[in-house]
């Protein structure tokens, strides 16, 4: 299966960029329609692309103990995942067998689900288990009333889960596995709804073009102005964001090469997740389409993997600072662009040379669409 560059293969490129002036380019510019951003025939469409996809709902650590679950909702389909007695986790549609009421929202840990509305409870692999007056139900086959079961798969220290199977597994998972390890402490997560289209937020991860002018007194004077490594593997990618400081490696060996906090990794698992590898701490962010002008994002921060005995300490101290400055500001463009985007001044959005990850992307999402 096809792999990202090794670091020190990142290191030599970004070294290579830094005596040059240059960059990594596309070989070509994409036009995005702004009616596709705009469009609900379109959303609904890429909301079929979601069910089909594997899709990251959390990482591993976040369902740590047998019983812990979360109910995230993926195109637009309520869904419990929880770990088993059986150390397996696996997800539902968080839907109750006799009249549909949600189980769970949120997030905790649990013996078994049941129902809030009559009390109808089923275990954590989901048969029914039990349903209170059972004797006003003649002829109920309890065997077929389980929760309805939903494709699940961990790999790389992360959740996936597939609403509509295809075959398509091996491209989803290109480059993905070994993202995270055993060794990293999940330090919080939090939801929160941000006024903007799903893809607006996305692109905003996946250049760094921007560093400069959105982030002047934050980022940029820690970073480069429009430097940046960008591979794309299967339908994902990652985007290299260097620190300055990486300059100290020029005259080290590169097989002695260590590039922890001289860089941020920026992957982009197809099509709304995206793992932030940074100096002290890695976050998962997945973006949850609600509608053409709303997405709720979900944030799960956690330590980087050999972190040693203050990594805990030093994530919060990282994870901060980016949350309070970086972050926000990207947020304060992305919904400034979905406030104008339709006032009809762009027929499109272009995205250049610099901005390959997002061209990769739209080239990914049009394919899927059958887009001529």
């Amino acid at each position: 299966m096809a792999q990202f560059l090794s670091d020190t293969e990142v290191a030599e490129r970004i070294l290579t960029h830094v005596d040059k002036g240059t960059t990594d380019r596309t070989d070509r510019v994409w036009q995005e329609p702004v009616d596709h951003y705009l469009s609900t025939e379109r959303f609904a469409q890429e909301m079929e692309v979601f069910k089909k996809a594997l899709t990251v709902v959390c990482p591993s650590a976040a369902l740590k103990d047998i019983g812990s679950y979360i109910s995230p909702t993926v195109a637009q389909t309520p869904l419990i995942v929880v770990r088993g007695k059986d150390g397996v986790v696996r997800a539902f549609k968080n839907a109750c067998r006799h009249r549909g009421a949600q189980l769970v929202s949120g997030e905790g840990c649990t013996q078994a689900f049941v129902c809030p509305y009559h009390g109808w409870a089923y275990r954590l692999d989901g048969p029914l288990q039990s349903v209170p007056h059972e004797d006003g139900f003649p002829g109920l086959d309890k065997t077929q009333k389980g929760l309805v079961e939903v494709k699940t798969m961990e790999q790389g220290g992360l959740v996936f889960v597939q609403l509509h199977e295809t075959d398509e597994s091996d491209d989803a998972l290109a480059g993905v596995s070994d993202l995270l390890s055993d060794d990293q402490h999940l330090l919080q997560s939090g939801q929160s709804v941000i006024d903007a289209n799903w893809k607006v937020h996305l692109e905003s991860f996946l250049e760094g073009y921007h560093i400069k002018y959105a982030h002047p007194e934050t980022f940029y004077p820690y970073g480069y102005d429009n430097l940046n490594v960008v591979e794309t593997c299967g339908r994902n990618a990652r985007v290299t964001f260097p620190f300055r400081r990486i300059e100290k490696l020029k005259d080290v060996p590169a097989k002695s090469r260590t590039v922890d906090g001289k860089l941020t990794y920026v992957y982009h698992l197809f099509p709304n997740t995206l793992v932030t590898v940074l100096s002290n701490h890695t976050n998962i962010v997945v973006l949850s389409p609600v509608d053409l002008k709303h997405t709720a994002i979900t944030v799960y921060q956690l330590t980087n993997r050999q972190g040693g005995a203050d990594a805990v300490e030093r994530a919060k101290r990282d994870a901060s600072f980016v949350s309070d400055t970086g972050a926000l500001e990207d947020i304060a463009l992305v919904t400034s662009i979905q406030k104008s985007i339709e006032s009809e001044a762009n027929d499109v959005f272009t995205f250049g040379h610099f901005e390959g990850a997002i061209t990769h992307f739209h080239r990914n999402l049009s394919g899927l669409l059958g887009d001529a």
